[in-house]
């Protein structure tokens, strides 16, 4: 923070009057505070107003009554599987291994697309400044996601089992799927990584341990080494993979990604649900960024072993994972599951602490951490407006506490995205919202139809 009184070059927007979460230790919260923002970075926070002779001309936003935060980062999402919304919640399992449900190798380019065009519309609404994404038509869907301002980060899933007969229970590992997917990968990532002014990245993403074979999960490390990327993996998600890593390697899911190299800091790993107390020691000793998809994995009646992970020293972060893009809710998920399995609540389970995990533990998961995650001078002006003039953030006493226990996604006003407005008055301005709506239902009938045939 500066004093308002710096000499500075011209400002093009300020922010004004905001209660300001910054998810910066140091200085946690600030009333009534003025953001300044030059290009795509924050220039100033200015607690109180600003000097009006320095504000002529330039773009104001009236946040009185309004919380500002950093843009919420998703680190694990399938925007495409917006289609099983409503119905594969409860089928107890993930799409991919359930018969009668539409699947991705069912899904045509034109519908991948739309679909994932719903899904970053849908988390951008909700206030996600990132969605890091894995499916299908990945050089498709990851332009057509960034269209709507928001930060698309992706990888087509790399696999070698055969994605169209795992549903059925049969599992064969076919090197030419595995270079094929891989290639297209290593392809992505020439076409789209650091594009958009550094709002499109490519991690590599192996789907799970057990669709991909030891020799392909080899190549993906030495690839992710050449190229220099993260990977983004589910880990332990279920007892079938479990089951089938420990009859093929003769050791878990988490033991199998340690030996071959995967299992470090530079890897997001959804889930870790079946771990035991060695896979929980093994995955903190690396320094594992764990995924905890809080609401999605509850669902389906299942939890990571939170608590555990976190004193074994796993740096936790949130994603959405499937059918649901809402961060803040999924912040209310976290914490709630950190305190049953603590019994208790203290200072280890707070709402600081699942907030820390939806910005800056994210972008650390990330390797962004010096660009976004917080709201500090000179980091990219990645800014959601919460409009706290709704009954249910009312008392206006503790901004963060409202945040996670009583707000929605839906209560997001406007976000900013490099220092553009890309939702205001909580509609998006890029892309056509009706449009989009329209176009995945029309892609989801289709591929509903399909699957029931």
């Amino acid at each position: 923070m500066t004093d308002a009184c710096t000499t500075m070059s011209a400002i093009d927007l300020a922010i004004c009057g905001a209660s300001v979460l910054t998810a910066d230790p140091i200085r946690p919260r600030i009333d009534d505070a003025t953001i300044l923002v030059r290009g795509d970075r924050i220039a100033e926070i200015v607690a109180g107003p600003a000097e009006a002779s320095r504000l002529e001309g330039v773009r104001r936003i009236d946040a009185r009554g309004k919380v500002a935060t950093p843009g919420l980062v998703n680190v694990h999402t399938h925007a495409i599987l917006t289609m099983v919304r409503g119905v594969a919640e409860d089928m107890g399992f993930a799409p991919a291994y359930t018969p009668g449900v539409p699947h991705g190798h069912d899904v045509s380019e034109e519908e991948a697309v739309a679909l994932a065009r719903l899904g970053a519309l849908e988390a951008l609404l909700f206030g996600s400044t990132l969605l890091n994404d894995t499916f299908v038509h990945q050089h498709l869907t990851l332009p057509a996601m960034a269209e709507t301002g928001i930060r698309a980060w992706g990888c087509g899933r790399i696999h070698d089992v055969d994605f169209s007969r795992v549903h059925l229970g049969e599992w064969e590992h076919k090197t030419e799927i595995g270079r094929r997917t891989l290639d297209e990968a290593i392809a992505l990532h020439a076409a789209f990584d650091g594009k958009a002014n550094g709002r499109m990245g490519v991690q590599l993403s192996p789907h799970a341990p057990d669709t991909c074979s030891r020799d392909l999960l080899v190549e993906i490390r030495e690839t992710s080494a050449t190229l220099r990327c993260r990977v983004n993996t589910h880990l332990s998600q279920s007892k079938v993979e479990v089951g089938r890593i420990r009859s093929r390697e003769a050791m878990s899911p988490p033991e199998l990604l340690d030996e071959i190299g995967l299992l470090n800091d530079r890897l997001i790993a959804a889930h870790c649900i079946h771990v035991d107390a060695a896979d929980i020691a093994r995955i903190g000793r690396n320094g594992v960024h764990v995924a905890h998809i809080a609401k999605g994995n509850q669902t389906h009646g299942h939890t990571a072993p939170t608590q555990a992970l976190r004193e074994a020293g796993a740096s936790l972060t949130l994603g959405t994972d499937n059918m649901h893009a809402d961060m803040v809710e999924v912040m209310r998920w976290a914490l709630a599951t950190g305190r049953l399995q603590k019994g208790c609540v203290d200072e280890d389970w707070q709402p600081h602490t699942v907030f820390e995990m939806a910005t800056m533990g994210g972008a650390r998961a990330m390797g962004l951490d010096a660009e976004i995650g917080s709201l500090e001078v000179g980091k990219k002006a990645d800014i959601v407006l919460f409009d706290y003039h709704r009954p249910h953030l009312v008392p206006f006493i503790d901004p963060l506490g409202n945040l996670v226990h009583t707000a929605q996604g839906r209560d997001v006003h406007t976000v900013i995205i490099d220092g553009r407005v890309v939702v205001e008055n909580s509609r998006a301005l890029l892309i056509d919202q009706d449009e989009i709506i329209a176009d995945a239902q029309r892609a989801a009938v289709a591929l509903w139809q399909r699957a029931k045939m």
